[in-house]
């Protein structure tokens, strides 16, 4: 089933025939990246490494995102490692890149962009 907030965010979200969040396109994980500078294409997800000014800097994109996966019902993979972030979205229920992963990395990007880091 579409994610509702999303829908009423960004409009219809792809669905497959048993209404699960459809796989993007190779051409539209290319074009969304294109929009998306500091994210890149591994494997089937798209991954973001970002170095925060310091450990509770980090942890503060950490909690933020978390609140944000949580409202969305949509939750990335996040490595720690000091002031070093990795961001990993992908679908696991679609096996692959979904539309609700590149609304997650536009909002990480807002996080991350009110902490310091700019997204381009």
């Amino acid at each position: 089933m579409a994610h509702p907030e999303l829908t009423l965010r960004f409009g219809v979200v792809g669905t497959t025939m048993d209404g699960m969040v459809a796989l993007l396109t190779d051409d539209q994980v290319t074009e969304a990246l294109g929009r998306r500078p500091q994210w890149q294409l591994d494997g089937s997800a798209l991954v973001r490494t970002v170095e925060l000014d310091s450990f509770p800097m980090a942890i503060q994109a950490v909690n933020r995102v978390a609140e944000i996966a949580e409202n969305d019902n949509h939750h990335p993979d996040i490595d720690i490692r000091w002031r070093t972030l990795v961001f990993r979205l992908s679908t696991h229920s679609a096996g692959g890149i979904t539309a609700l992963d590149v609304m997650l990395a536009g909002e990480i990007d807002g996080v991350l962009e009110l902490l310091g880091q700019p997204s381009e």
